[in-house]
């Protein structure tokens, strides 16, 4: 960071938001209280038809995990953002998001009317709210990043969410490499098998970013992050 954070605020258990980040900007997220979980999503906010590729992000950079050293692609080949700084190590972008059914059959059906800030969100409607604002819709939705969150296979390939993976005050930065169409939310992964609705609000901490260095950890981690970072210099030439 160049600068000290110029803009902090927090998403409670639940909540969702979300916001355009322009290129050369920071964005520092904190589990507040351990255990939480933020689903993420990213749109070019100049043409909704890009978004995030989990597949690509994956497959490119050879890891199943998120951490420092990664970068985070769109559809067309290029970086959103780069993963600056982790304190955690293992972020996962694989499991989508939670729906009305599975918050319902474990946490018992609750609705803001009624329940107020006690209510029991899910994080695939949290994303529909949050795409309505721009236009969009359940069609537009793409696999999603859970920051904080890490699951396993069992000894019979079945996916499971590892408990008390990130302790309170974990964070993990990106540094935008190009504008974003931001979506989050702090609900539930769609793995959680807590006995009760979790409950853990994430700070948001927004500043300037370094430039990027010849030495920069993200566009030196594999010969694909250095055609991504290309690629991006190629659509911001002449702007």
């Amino acid at each position: 960071m160049m600068n000290a954070w110029d803009y902090e605020t927090e998403i409670a258990p639940g909540g969702h938001w979300s916001l355009r980040l322009r290129r050369g900007t920071e964005m520092q997220l904190t589990d507040l209280a351990g255990n939480a979980n933020l689903g993420m999503l990213f749109y070019n906010p100049e043409n909704l038809l890009e978004r995030y590729n989990a597949p690509d992000t994956l497959k490119c950079q050879h890891t199943f995990k998120l951490t420092r050293g990664h970068c985070l692609y769109s559809d067309m080949g290029r970086i959103f953002a780069s993963i600056v700084e982790d304190s955690l190590g293992w972020h996962e972008t694989v499991c989508g998001n939670s729906r009305a059914e599975h918050v319902a059959a474990q946490w018992g059906g609750r609705d803001y009317q009624a329940d107020r800030n006690d209510w029991h969100q899910n994080g695939h409607d949290a994303f529909l709210v949050e795409l309505a604002k721009y236009g969009l819709g359940a069609a537009d939705m793409a696999a999603n990043i859970n920051w904080f969150s890490r699951v396993a296979t069992d000894a019979s390939g079945n996916l499971r969410l590892l408990q008390n993976h990130s302790p309170a005050g974990s964070h993990v930065t990106l540094r935008f490499e190009m504008d974003t169409l931001v979506l989050l939310h702090a609900c539930p992964h769609s793995l959680s098998q807590a006995s009760a609705y979790p409950r853990s609000p994430v700070r948001i901490a927004l500043g300037k970013a370094d430039p990027v260095a010849e030495d920069d950890a993200c566009l030196n981690h594999c010969e694909e992050n250095r055609r991504g970072f290309r690629n991006n210099t190629l659509y911001h030439l002449g702007r």
